[in-house]
């Protein structure tokens, strides 16, 4: 055999490879991330048009989440929490739109007692919240929808309720969860 011949055939090989660990890499990374951020990783997809913008996004959320200082919060500033919002809660029945937006302000201390950085604007707030608490971004979004727009024009009492529900399980997630490693951020404390 010539030697052009071997080395022509040891560069193929060494681009299939290259090319098959790649391949490997990147579903690997797809398959992170999907796991981490669930239906927040297809959201992004979805918005974005493209799987990879949408990677390259989810991940810079990830650094910037990471030097944020995200802490638990101890047993006795969750339970002044959960009283607070115990009050905010038993309050909706004589006054549904007070309540929406004390929710909202509430969701918004705690978040910010955890150390996210909530003098953003609200994407910007889901989308780090989104990096920890993935399952919880999308109660987030919707209830923070329904209350802009009732302060918009208004809506019905059942979807005040309905956005209560949704700060509800935000709130309870941001209450609860343990900061979690992205290794283990597919579990659930």
């Amino acid at each position: 055999m010539e030697p052009i011949v071997i080395i022509v055939a040891a560069i193929v090989v060494v681009a299939a490879v290259v090319a098959a660990f790649y391949a490997w890499s990147r579903s690997r990374r797809t398959q992170e991330l999907s796991s981490r951020f669930g239906p927040e990783y297809w959201r992004a997809v979805e918005e974005t048009g493209d799987r990879r913008e949408a990677e390259q996004e989810l991940a810079a959320r990830q650094e910037r989440v990471e030097r944020m200082e995200i802490r638990s919060l101890p047993p006795e500033e969750r339970e002044r929490y959960a009283a607070e919002w115990r009050s905010v809660q038993a309050r909706f029945v004589d006054d549904p739109s007070g309540s929406i937006s004390l929710a909202d302000r509430l969701v918004q201390e705690v978040m910010r007692a955890r150390g996210f950085d909530i003098d953003t604007d609200f994407d910007q707030r889901a989308a780090d919240v989104s990096v920890h608490h993935a399952q919880a971004v999308s109660d987030y979004r919707t209830a923070h929808d329904i209350a802009e727009r009732h302060a918009a024009g208004g809506v019905p009492t059942e979807e005040l309720r309905q956005a209560m529900v949704h700060y509800r399980a935000v709130f309870d997630d941001l209450l609860q969860v343990e900061t979690r490693e992205p290794a283990t951020a597919g579990a659930r404390s």
